[in-house]
C-alpha cells in the first residue's frame, strides 16, 4: 500500500511484520468507533495481519497516556512486543475549562510516550470544538471529511517500518 503525503512521493510499506496496539477511550462511542474502525481498516490494508492488531478500552481520553504506558508493557511481558500503538480519544468542547485541561495533559503525556516507550505513539485524539466537527473528522459526515483514523493507521506502519 502507498501513502501519499502533500507534496510527497508515494510511499511503499509492507507491514505485514508489524504488531500495533490501538488504546481507545469509551466516551463519544459512535465517533470512536468509527475512527477505530478507520484505523484497522488502514492497518489491514498496509498488510498487517488481524491477529497482530491488538485493541484495547480505557474510560476517557485522560486515561489513554497512562493506558497505552501499561499496555505496551504488558504486551513486552508477555513476550509480543507492539511496534506502534494509536491512542485514540475524542474531546469535544463544553462550557467549562476542562477540555483544555485535558487536551493539554493528555497531549503532554502522549507527546513524552513516544521517547519513554521507544516505539511511535500516533496522537489519535481529536480536539474539536463541536460535535460536527468531530463526527466529519471521524467520516461521519458524508463529504465533509475523511475519517482521520485511516491517517493513524497509516502513520503507525510507516513510523514503525521506518525507525524499526
Amino acid at each position: 500500500m502507498a501513502v501519499k503525503g502533500l507534496g510527497q512521493l508515494d510511499l511503499e510499506y509492507d507491514g505485514s511484520d508489524l504488531r500495533v496496539g490501538i488504546i481507545h477511550a469509551r466516551w463519544n462511542k459512535k465517533i470512536i468507533d468509527a475512527l477505530l474502525e478507520g484505523a484497522v481498516k488502514r492497518l489491514k490494508e498496509f498488510g498487517v495481519k488481524e491477529s497482530n492488531i491488538i485493541i484495547e478500552s480505557v474510560p476517557g481520553s485522560f486515561e489513554l497516556p497512562y493506558g497505552s504506558k501499561l499496555f505496551v508493557d504488558k504486551q513486552k511481558a508477555l513476550g509480543k512486543p507492539l511496534d506502534a500503538i494509536i491512542p485514540i480519544g475524542v474531546l469535544i468542547k463544553g462550557s467549562t475549562m476542562h477540555f483544555e485541561y485535558i487536551c493539554d495533559a493528555t497531549t503532554r503525556q502522549l507527546m513524552k510516550l513516544n521517547f519513554e516507550l521507544g516505539i511511535p505513539v500516533i496522537f489519535g485524539v481529536l480536539t474539536c470544538l463541536t460535535e460536527e466537527q468531530a463526527f466529519a473528522r471521524a467520516g461521519l459526515i458524508p463529504g465533509k471529511m475523511h475519517n482521520h483514523g485511516e491517517d493513524w493507521g497509516a502513520a503507525a506502519v510507516e513510523m514503525a517500518i521506518k525507525f524499526k
